[in-house]
């Protein structure tokens, strides 16, 4: 299978921004590089000694995605292009031009693999979370409980800073018997983060058929499939069907999704769930927390706390 590489080049205060936008046009699996050295901490957290360095100026940075020549690309690249434009109105972002180059499947899928290594989210009440990748799953971290994921082509390893923060509110919400609503489950670690905090059930949606091979593969490894759990591919904004599938009644719902989804998905929350029922919101580039805040107080619902991790927020609300 082929497939064509867009690259963006840009400047390193930017990339979150570009990676959320292009999230935004429907486009994942992005690949980032730069010059920017990692800190002791980083590095002590992810369990790895050092990185390779690359030989980019400093303060430039390249942004990659792979498109397959399906048809369908040129559709994805017009929305790439059109995000960009949308950005450089708000913030300077470098040259933020596009080069194409072509790449075997293989190149890609697993060049990540290369950069996740074993790491670890200190929880709400001073425990430990060990996240480790399939291929390390001998690997002794020293952390209160260890969860064992291969996100595949599903998004969510659990190191970008919207999934540690959802994680650690995960940790202070969920309860024993708790009925856990995990919307836009990815690779399915917010499921299985919530079963080992003493979940009872989960229920988990994703659009992308992808995320089914995946979190069996993880509940699987994790000793989780025989736990009370569903997943559910569709779209809850536009089918009533996929809603009434879902259910109602969660006591916490979680969601780590974009602003592009969760401002909608506000009006929905009241069918999903009952009165102190706990939202936690994630995915939020801090300069676009305004508007779900405004689309959380449209629906009566109370915010309760708000926690950040660099240029990222998590929003904790109550019905």
């Amino acid at each position: 299978m082929r497939y064509k590489k867009y690259t963006i080049k840009t400047v390193t205060d930017a990339e979150d921004e570009i990676c959320a936008y292009l999230n935004e046009a429907g486009i994942s699996s992005l690949e980032i590089e730069d010059s920017v050295p990692w800190t002791k901490d980083e590095l002590d957290e992810i369990f790895v000694d050092e990185v390779p360095l690359k030989d980019i100026p400093d303060g430039e940075a390249f942004i990659s995605f792979y498109l397959e020549e399906n048809g369908e690309e040129k559709k994805l690249l017009k929305a790439a292009t059109e995000a960009l434009d949308e950005l450089k109105k708000y913030r300077d972002i470098g040259e933020g031009t596009i080069s194409t180059s072509e790449s075997d499947d293989a190149d890609w899928l697993n060049k990540w693999k290369d950069f996740f290594r074993a790491f670890s989210i200190e929880l709400s009440d001073g425990r430990s979370l060990g996240i480790v990748p399939s291929w390390e799953s001998d690997r002794e971290i020293g952390t209160d409980m260890v969860l064992n994921i291969d996100p595949g082509t599903a998004f969510g390893t659990g190191a970008h800073e919207t999934t540690r923060l959802c994680i650690k509110e995960l940790s202070k919400y969920v309860k024993k018997d708790s009925r856990v609503l995990d919307l836009g489950t990815g690779s399915g670690i917010l499921s299985m983060a919530a079963f080992y905090f003493g979940a009872k059930s989960v229920t988990a949606t994703d659009v992308d058929k992808n995320a089914i091979p995946a979190v069996e593969d993880n509940f699987e490894k994790n000793d989780l499939k025989d736990r009370d759990f569903r997943l559910i591919t569709g779209d809850v904004l536009k089918s009533e069907e996929i809603r009434k599938e879902v259910g109602t009644g969660y006591d916490v719902l979680v969601a780590n999704i974009l602003p592009v989804v969760l401002i909608p998905l506000c009006q929905f929350i009241r069918d999903f769930t009952h009165k102190d029922s706990v939202i936690i919101f994630s995915g939020i580039l801090t300069e676009k927390a305004e508007a779900v805040r405004q689309a959380l107080a449209a629906r009566d619902i109370k915010i309760t706390d708000e926690n950040t991790d660099g240029e990222w927020s998590e929003i904790t609300a109550v019905i």
